[in-house]
């Protein structure tokens, strides 16, 4: 187990003295705050919040534990995984760690390994990471090409069950819009989505057919009822123009769905003045947008024996002045995609940090992975911390952000109903077999 900085009470109803909230993250309480931070104290009873007030303000008569000044987060979304792809590196890696290579290294696997006993395995591996490190919500995307979308989605199903009421699951469907094409094979797959109480998604690309393709995948929406969430123009080429064409299409259909748009990481290639017309399209089609820092770093402007020359994100903080809905997530986990991750969402707030220059000030940035993305996923209970609602809270010894950002935060605590969870992160021994590996 690893090791954590003090010892919570086990009763069932005790304090949580001293506490640093983030503004954002704190809802319904009012108090001065300094670097985005509010002193409390937080009563818990029974599983639940059940006060919280300014320091001192509670009874003395309640068993407590002293944070001093430590800071209290509610439990992380994190809208962009992809829980079917994890961990296969060490079977399948990217030979040359660019974006191509990565999609032939997943094809290859997929093609090859893919079962329904492999896939429950990885994921399940991957949801006991992300339980450890403080997660509630999960949005995933699902290789759906045929035949892999009869095999994933049960599995996805099955997870959805296994872990309901530790991880919130949601899933989206990942396929080419050229699948479109072959009308039979899309609306299979529409009917896996639904019957799996999926999201429609996909991978977007400039070329003759895309306004097309978006028409069908709007109007399948429509018909379906159903969010949409797609995969946008991550490429260092300024051509590359999706996104502006989803926003006209969202406006032009008035879907009233939820449409959220990853990576876009060719808006920051794109001039000034073309990026903040596409920045005020998006705004006014209510698009959200999830960035990727870790993977988007790792794939872009990437050749051998070259430093790459931009960071490969998008303009998260344009967008969010804009009033666009914004957050940031894990992606990908040990994979062709990224070779890295570990589907903590502090790892991604300090890198989010840094390479988005989400600081100075920093106030702000713990929404991009709590209050945002919950709302995003239309779980607005899911990622503050209020009165009446489960004490899901991660604990921190760190008070201030250059404490919290210094260090990966390995003996923080994570409560869920109250209660201190074991947080043992799982052996990657524990998949030697499964991936022929050592």
């Amino acid at each position: 187990m690893l090791p954590s900085f003090l010892e919570i009470p086990q009763s069932e109803r005790f304090i949580l003295r001293n506490a640093a909230l983030p503004a954002v993250a704190a809802s319904g309480y009012a108090a001065p705050a300094r670097d985005g931070l509010l002193a409390a104290d937080i009563e818990i009873a029974h599983g639940l919040i059940a006060a919280i007030s300014e320091p001192g303000q509670q009874a003395q008569s309640i068993p407590a534990v002293d944070l001093r000044g430590g800071q209290v987060w509610p439990c992380f979304a994190d809208m962009h995984t992809h829980l079917d792809k994890g961990h296969i590196w060490s079977r399948k890696n990217n030979p040359d760690g660019t974006f191509d290579g990565a999609i032939e290294a997943v094809r290859c696997d997929r093609e090859a390994n893919w079962s329904a006993l492999d896939v429950a395995a990885r994921m399940d591996f991957s949801l006991r990471s992300a339980y450890a490190h403080g997660t509630k919500l999960i949005r995933t995307h699902i290789d759906s090409l045929p035949p892999q979308h009869e095999i994933s989605w049960p599995v996805f199903a099955e997870m959805r069950e296994k872990w309901a009421g530790r991880i919130d699951l949601q899933a989206v469907a990942l396929f080419p819009l050229d699948l479109m094409e072959d009308r039979a094979a899309y609306l299979d797959l529409v009917e896996q989505v639904t019957a799996h109480g999926g999201l429609l998604g996909g991978v977007t690309r400039m070329g003759p057919m895309l306004e097309e393709q978006l028409e069908l995948l709007f109007r399948t929406a429509m018909e379906k009822g159903l969010d949409i969430d797609l995969h946008v123009d991550e490429t260092a080429d300024a051509e590359a123009k999706t996104l502006q064409a989803i926003a006209e299409a969202v406006i032009r259909n008035r879907f009233d769905g939820h449409v959220v748009v990853g990576h876009c990481c060719s808006l920051a290639r794109q001039g000034e003045n073309e990026a903040a017309e596409t920045i005020d399209k998006v705004a006014e089609a209510g698009l959200a947008v999830v960035s990727l820092p870790m993977c988007n770093m790792y794939l872009q402007d990437r050749q051998a024996g070259r430093t790459p020359r931009w960071r490969g994100v998008t303009l998260i903080n344009e967008l969010a002045e804009a009033g666009v809905a914004t957050a940031i997530a894990s992606d990908n986990t040990r994979d062709p995609f990224y070779a890295y991750g570990d589907l903590d969402p502090v790892e991604v707030f300090r890198e989010g940090v840094r390479v988005l220059h989400l600081d100075h000030p920093i106030d702000l940035a713990p929404r991009l992975i709590t209050a945002n993305p919950a709302k995003i996923l239309r779980r607005p209970d899911v990622g503050t911390i209020a009165v009446g609602r489960p004490a899901d809270l991660v604990l921190f010894s760190a008070r201030g952000w250059t404490e919290l950002l210094a260090r990966p935060q390995s003996d923080r605590i994570v409560m869920r109903g109250g209660k201190t969870i074991e947080r043992q992160l799982p052996d990657y021994r524990e998949l030697d077999e499964l991936l022929g590996v050592y």
